[in-house]
């Protein structure tokens, strides 16, 4: 990595970032967006105001994102998980996915679920490097969970 960048809580300044970056990877996944798919997009903020979300930020530039969404019984899950397309592979996912893990530690959770399209092998083996195994799939979906 040749530019340092900073993990933090996602604020206001950074949601159109974010959303533009969670788009631009859904549509190259994609190849196509329908904007009736994601309305969570529209607020980051207040959609996700009972989660923890991440940015990860290169020179006011968001590279990354992550949240972290509490749920029952100590389990919370990872959802919104995007890398800007000349950020892969260069530990920005890792760095992003280690700094969830631990806010959700000091939450108390004791897993972590989330799922991934099952095409998706990029994403599949960078969770089950990370230590996530899979748990079942479903409709070309995989699920997977780690314990903490």
């Amino acid at each position: 990595m040749n530019e340092l960048f900073t993990i933090q809580l996602l604020q206001p300044g950074y949601q159109a970032g974010a959303r533009d970056l969670i788009l631009a990877g859904l549509a190259g996944h994609w190849g196509q967006l329908d904007p009736d798919r994601n309305p969570d997009l529209q607020d980051l903020c207040t959609a996700y105001s009972q989660a923890v979300f991440l940015v990860a930020v290169q020179q006011e530039r968001v590279i990354a994102t992550g949240a972290l969404v509490p749920g029952a019984d100590g389990t919370a899950e990872i959802v919104r998980m995007s890398v800007a397309a000349d950020m892969r592979r260069k530990g920005v996912a890792g760095a992003l996915l280690q700094a969830l893990c631990t806010r959700a530690r000091k939450l108390g959770v004791r897993q972590l679920v989330l799922e991934t399209t099952g095409t998706w092998q990029d994403a599949i083996a960078f969770y089950e490097n990370f230590g996530f195994k899979k748990t079942h799939t479903l409709n070309g979906d995989i699920y997977f969970r780690l314990i903490l």
